[in-house]
């Protein structure tokens, strides 16, 4: 289930990040009273009331400030706005309305996206009344919170949780998101042109040609897809035209929502640390992935060659160990007929459901093979299992004591589970509860 994306915005030095790192539940964004501290959007999981959501903090807006670094701050907070599903507009009670409000308030109007107005440092009731002159932005009913103080802000949560999108209803369940991750000019761009088989994305030699996620819609014999081009990711060194600094945000939105993330690989260049971070938060949030070394036909070889890459490959992506690779040339076309067949493979695993019994004969058997080490003085007992949901597949296993699990046995039950039922392609997750007592 994608997660929607909140988006806090407002000028320098309102309080931003200390709503953020308030929602966020720790300490994420650097928080001084300097105007400007917050110069790269930095995001974070939250939840309220069984609501999960993305939370972007941003960079301050001054609309008619020529100053770089807060140019860059507007565009991003612009990137932002465009991104997010419902917007979090923050106002400083202690300093009143300002012009720089009302710029905002235009912007933030025109996005068309809900906004909620919330006023901040209302530290003490005496306070409140800093907030009526707010009505003239014309955002609706303001909302008064102290972020340092944490006042105000389940009011503030009820207002953005009300305005949540409904993905259930807005997707067909039968359509396979595929998101193709990696850095600028591996291909990514060629590579859906080429299975789309028209020119739909922008295709150039220039690194970041591709500024936002597109979305290519396609029917196969394999089935439908959503084919998701999203921004190349490179190192901030590097990173010289400051629209490309916010890829990385829709990139992670699409990778979020995404059911399939391939992670592509120019060939000739290898992987880089940021390919490893990348596809590093989709192994984290489990979803299925696959990774494609693109322009093999560039590569001198002989019967050896593949082999040698590809193990050296995985053992700098080690935690991957699950995923399928595949070798390929979009320019030349060269296997890229198996690319949508091997992502339907690695989506039917993603949401693959195990019977309980079947389930059980296997851990059972599992425990005989492999008897769980010792933990102080307590032995693991698995009692029973079974799969929760899927997307990705999902198991709990109730058990004695959780604490007695040695990282080393969750291990190898989890592998257990993949030698048997293949789960090539995609992560599971597994959770251990203590079976009460009755």
């Amino acid at each position: 289930m994608a997660k929607p994306i909140v988006a806090i915005v407002g000028r320098p030095n309102v309080g931003k990040s200390t709503l953020f790192n308030r929602l966020a539940g720790h300490r994420i964004a650097i928080v001084e009273d300097t105007p400007g501290v917050t110069r790269d959007r930095i995001y974070a999981d939250a939840d309220w009331l069984r609501h999960n959501f993305k939370l972007i903090d941003t960079g301050g807006i001054e609309p008619k400030s020529d100053d770089i670094i807060l140019a860059q701050m507007r565009r991003q907070a612009q990137v932002a706005m465009e991104t997010a599903d419902v917007i979090i507009f923050i106002v400083d009670g202690k300093t009143g309305l300002t012009d720089s409000d009302h710029e905002v308030a235009g912007m933030l109007r025109r996005s068309g996206k809900p906004i909620v107005l919330a006023v901040n440092k209302i530290d003490s009731f005496k306070d409140e009344d800093n907030a009526y002159e707010f009505f003239n932005l014309g955002l609706g009913d303001p909302i008064t919170i102290s972020a340092s103080q944490g006042l105000g802000l389940g009011e503030l949560l009820d207002e953005v949780v009300s305005h949540f999108p409904d993905y259930d209803v807005e997707e067909d369940q039968d359509v396979v998101r595929v998101a193709f991750v990696g850095r600028p000019n591996v291909g990514k761009s060629s590579l859906i042109n080429k299975l789309l088989g028209e020119e739909r994305a922008i295709v150039s030699d220039i690194p970041g040609t591709t500024r936002d996620a597109l979305d290519s819609y396609i029917e196969t014999e394999e089935g439908k897809f959503i084919l998701v081009d999203t921004a190349g990711l490179r190192r901030k060194s590097k990173v010289k035209e400051e629209i490309e600094r916010y890829s990385v945000v829709r990139t992670l939105t699409a990778i979020e929502r995404a059911d399939v993330v391939v992670l592509m690989i120019d060939a000739v260049d290898g992987i880089a640390d940021q390919d490893e971070k990348i596809i590093g938060y989709a192994h984290e949030m489990r979803k299925a992935i696959m990774v494609i070394v693109n322009k093999w036909d560039l590569i001198e070889k002989d019967d050896k060659t593949m082999d040698k890459y590809l193990k050296n490959l995985k053992s700098e992506l080690n935690f991957l160990a699950y995923a399928p690779f595949l070798f390929i040339s979009a320019l030349t076309g060269q296997r890229t007929h198996k690319v949508l067949a091997m992502a339907q493979e690695c989506y039917s695993n993603y949401t693959k459901k195990i019977g309980t019994g079947v389930l059980n004969d296997v851990i059972g058997k599992a425990l005989m093979m492999k008897e769980p080490p010792v933990i102080g003085t307590k032995r693991l007992k698995i009692y029973y299992g079974t799969q929760t949901g899927v997307k990705p597949p999902t198991f709990v296993f109730f058990v004695n004591d959780p604490e007695c699990l040695h990282f080393s046995y969750a291990r190898y039950i989890e592998n257990q589970l993949r030698e048997n039922f293949d789960f090539k392609g995609t992560g599971i997750k597994i959770e251990y509860r203590e079976r009460k007592s009755s």
